[in-house]
């Protein structure tokens, strides 16, 4: 059996680590060998020190860039315009994936594009956070209220001092959906404000409540 066709049978996912294939090679002499073999024939990937997908020719699945920024950098998950997008609360399609962690702030490039990390204190972090588990590669990910928290506390254009400072940010700068803005959940907003502490974030929540955002069950 060859070396990639061993790696498929034994792996069941796209992405791994190296200590995956360590494992995977142990019957060789010298297995980082054989893993620099495998991405130089262009049969595995490096997505970064450490993480490897399969080569397209041999993916069983597509590639999850959401996953992806979840393993390339953690604790995270994925929040921010890439969350926001996700959720249908901006009309753009980001190209970089951007993601909250409790760790410094840093930024990839990768052979599957750019991963963006914005710090945020544990406090903070903990809270608005739940698993997309409705493909085969699940990912954390902020809801839609955290996500749009997210992004009001690190966006430094916004002052946030004025409820109504917040609406020419959202429906002018952001061009977020208002139908999609009417539709959170202000008991899950509510949560994430008290855990944030925060004026700016208060104020955001006082903002969405003159909207019209009904509390949810």
């Amino acid at each position: 059996m060859s070396d990639i066709a061993n790696i498929l049978d034994k792996v069941d996912h796209e992405a791994f680590d190296y200590q995956v294939l360590l494992d995977v090679l142990s019957h060789y002499r010298k297995p980082r060998d054989r893993i620099a073999r495998l991405v130089a024939a262009g049969e595995i990937v490096r997505v970064k020190k450490g993480l490897y997908v399969f080569a397209e020719p041999f993916r069983r699945n597509p590639i999850v860039r959401e996953q992806l920024a979840n393993l390339i950098y953690g604790p995270s998950y994925v929040s921010l315009d890439t969350a926001l997008s996700f959720h249908g609360l901006i009309p753009e399609r980001v190209e970089a994936v951007t993601s909250v962690t409790t760790g410094r702030a840093h930024k990839f490039d990768t052979p599957f594009g750019g991963f963006t990390y914005r710090t945020l204190s544990p406090a903070r972090y903990a809270v608005g956070i739940f698993v997309d588990d409705r493909g085969k590669a699940p990912f954390f990910i902020a809801s839609p209220e955290k996500a749009l928290a997210d992004k009001v506390w690190s966006d430094k254009r916004l002052t946030g001092t004025r409820a109504s400072d917040l609406g020419a940010y959202l429906l002018d700068d952001l061009r977020a959906d208002e139908s999609a803005l009417r539709a959170l959940d202000v008991a899950r907003l509510t949560a994430i404000a008290k855990a944030y502490d925060s004026r700016k974030i208060d104020n955001l929540l006082n903002f969405l409540r003159k909207l019209g955002i009904p509390a949810h069950a």
